[in-house]
């Protein structure tokens, strides 16, 4: 492995997508970051972390976890497949025709005053009612703090 690289990414016939760090990186720290971009280490294998669930978008995790080393500084080695900097990002979706005609018309719309006058209200607003006051007041009776007594 090349002293200046920190990790090398890659693919493995058994374990899918793995990662190992450069033996100049302090095993426990490499354990450390690896452990936090969702690697763990693969059993048998010193040195040797697979992605955690690979079914599970493996392919942009390990690209987002290339992406995360390297911005705090480590040089970062993947295959291509893996690498966001060397492979081509997937392409955007366009808007179909329809969506952007519709788009476009209530944009026009928006930007017109409307057409449709508003008629005054001629009634007054609902008046909201009083609920009936009770024909009697609860006695609350209170203890002194200081004899605990009523008063």
């Amino acid at each position: 492995m090349d002293p200046s690289l920190h990790f090398v990414f890659g693919t493995h016939p058994d374990h899918g997508f793995v990662a190992t760090a450069s033996p100049e990186l302090t095993p426990h720290l490499a354990d450390w970051f690896l452990t936090r971009v969702q690697f763990e280490p693969v059993p048998g294998d010193a040195g040797l972390y697979r992605l955690t669930g690979p079914g599970r978008d493996g392919r942009r995790r390990t690209r987002q976890a290339v992406n995360d080393l390297r911005r705090h500084g480590y040089t970062v080695h993947a295959d291509i497949a893996l690498d966001p900097a060397q492979s081509a990002s997937p392409p955007t979706p366009a808007l179909p025709n329809g969506l952007s005609e519709r788009r476009s018309r209530i944009a026009q719309a928006a930007g017109r005053p409307s057409q449709r006058r508003t008629v005054p209200t001629t009634s007054a607003p609902p008046v909201r009612t009083v609920p009936p006051v009770p024909d009697y007041t609860p006695t609350v009776r209170l203890r002194s703090p200081t004899t605990g007594r009523s008063r």
